[in-house]
């Protein structure tokens, strides 16, 4: 923890005025969530949350994935921000118009020097949505 009571990222100076830091960036939405009714009968919630967030990123080089589910069903509509070396994000809870937040999101990820997405500047969908920070696989410790 560094002096704030914090975890630090672990990684050090990753260029924030890099042009290409955002193609660091990957957006994976769970295509399976279904909206709040949890209906079968119209187009997953999940996957309009993913066409969104493509049209959201268009010109972008945010890369956006789908995965069958994120196992977070309990907060519905969810996605998650990776970026290598760095801290791994989950949310939930957002909705099918949630794609520019995560766009927003992932444009923070990607000019912070810390590896952290920070909360100032934040969407409000992503700082009350946060399910789960993930730390870097070289962060862990025995």
């Amino acid at each position: 923890m560094d002096h704030n009571g914090s975890f630090s990222a672990g990684t050090a100076d990753n260029a924030s005025s890099d042009p290409d830091a955002l193609a660091g960036v990957t957006v994976i939405v769970c295509s399976s969530c279904r909206d709040e009714t949890g209906s079968d009968a119209q187009q997953r919630a999940g996957a309009l949350l993913a066409e969104d967030a493509r049209c959201a990123a268009s010109g972008e080089k945010i890369r956006i994935r789908t995965v069958e589910c994120l196992g977070n069903c309990k907060r519905r509509l969810s996605a998650a921000l990776l970026r290598d070396g760095c801290w791994s994000y989950v949310f939930g809870d957002l909705n099918t118009t949630s794609g520019a937040d995560l766009v927003a999101g992932a444009k923070l990820f990607a000019t912070s020097t810390d590896g952290l997405i920070p909360w100032r500047g934040r969407p409000e969908s992503l700082k009350r949505g946060l399910v789960a920070r993930i730390p870097p696989l070289d962060m862990l410790k025995d």
